[in-house]
């Protein structure tokens, strides 16, 4: 049976769609852009600093499903302009490292929602049951 994942430490769902499904062992999270939970507006800055509040989300919508980053498993990275590619692994090396990184896809995306510079979505296995 399906379970969704909800937690006030991650922006709220900006459509018909909720943060993560748990599924079995499974977490899928939905793509997390660079919004603070907050306010709902994008974080201050370029390509880094949105990546990096874009993975703060993403970890609070893993923890919040019993998963982490450390048992992501794969993650789908777009980005507004393969350009950033290289600030966007700048700190998606340093939430992720690189010896035990989950496999990933990333590509450009024609335009993303409000007009992002990037989007991060996970698939990862349950750590520990939800709350």
């Amino acid at each position: 049976m399906k379970k969704v994942v909800h937690t006030e430490s991650a922006p709220a769902a900006i459509g018909p769609y909720s943060q993560g499904s748990v599924f079995k062992e499974l977490l899928f999270t939905s793509g997390q852009l660079p919004l603070d939970p907050k306010t709902m507006n994008f974080v201050e800055g370029g390509v880094k600093e949105q990546a990096r509040q874009c993975l703060t989300n993403l970890k609070a919508v893993l923890e919040a499903g019993g998963a982490s980053l450390d048992s992501t498993v794969k993650t789908t990275c777009l980005l507004s302009d393969m350009a950033n590619f290289a600030e966007f692994n700048e700190v998606y090396t340093e939430v992720f490292g690189t010896a035990a990184a989950p496999s990933r896809t990333c590509f450009e995306a024609a335009r993303l929602p409000k007009d992002a510079l990037v989007e991060v979505e996970a698939i990862a296995f349950i750590n520990q049951p939800m709350s």
